[in-house]
């Protein structure tokens, strides 16, 4: 059993992440979903998603996040969306104890989470379509070499289609049911590894 905490993305806690930590959570894992936008609620406009986050802030958010874990101490299993991913990378990198960081659409430059080393025996799974328009393989390649450099395991699934939050059934926009299907496979895998070690 891991300890999950799942980071949802700049939409807020959508239908999808619930649905995301249910599935977890049927497998046996416990897992926490913390609303960085403090009850604000979900949007379903990237624009207005974004414009929120915007007047939030980027420090304040990651202010937020590592709030947010604080209470539930080491040894925990980071996760998000999009950029809970980013922050997920973040606090896998900084925070002591990490066992493991699971970035689901989204992986930052490991500049921007201030990161020059990864810690060792943290290994870390990357999911993103090949079309996403927000997929930057520049900062893909840089934070799996970072990784890699440390003795850790970077593993980068591709998925075929352009949908960003292609595991949210309730964006039929960007939902793929094939490719959501597999990506969970392969995160229940990768959490049996880690509950392994």
């Amino acid at each position: 059993m891991a300890e999950i905490v799942l980071l949802h993305s700049v939409l807020g806690i959508t239908p999808g992440v619930t649905s995301a930590a249910g599935r977890l959570r049927v497998a046996g894992h416990i897992v926490h979903t913390p609303d960085l936008f403090e009850g604000a609620g979900p949007l379903d406009s990237y624009p207005l998603a974004m414009a929120r986050m915007q007047q939030v802030g980027v420090p304040a958010l990651v202010g937020r996040a590592r709030a947010a874990v604080a209470p539930f101490g080491p040894n925990l299993v980071y996760a998000g969306f999009s950029v809970g991913a980013a922050l997920s990378a973040g606090l896998a990198a900084r925070l002591p104890g990490a066992r493991g960081a699971l970035l689901l659409h989204g992986a930052p430059n490991a500049a921007s989470i201030g990161a020059t080393s990864w810690p060792v025996g943290v290994p870390v799974q990357i999911h993103f379509a090949l079309g996403d328009p927000g997929r930057n393989q520049e900062w893909i390649d840089d934070l799996g070499s970072l990784i890699r450099s440390s003795g850790s395991t970077c593993d980068v699934f591709d998925y075929p289609g352009s949908g960003h939050l292609f595991t949210d059934e309730s964006r039929p926009d960007e939902y793929d049911a094939q490719s959501a299907e597999l990506l969970w496979t392969r995160v229940l895998e990768f959490l049996r590894r880690v509950d392994a070690v």
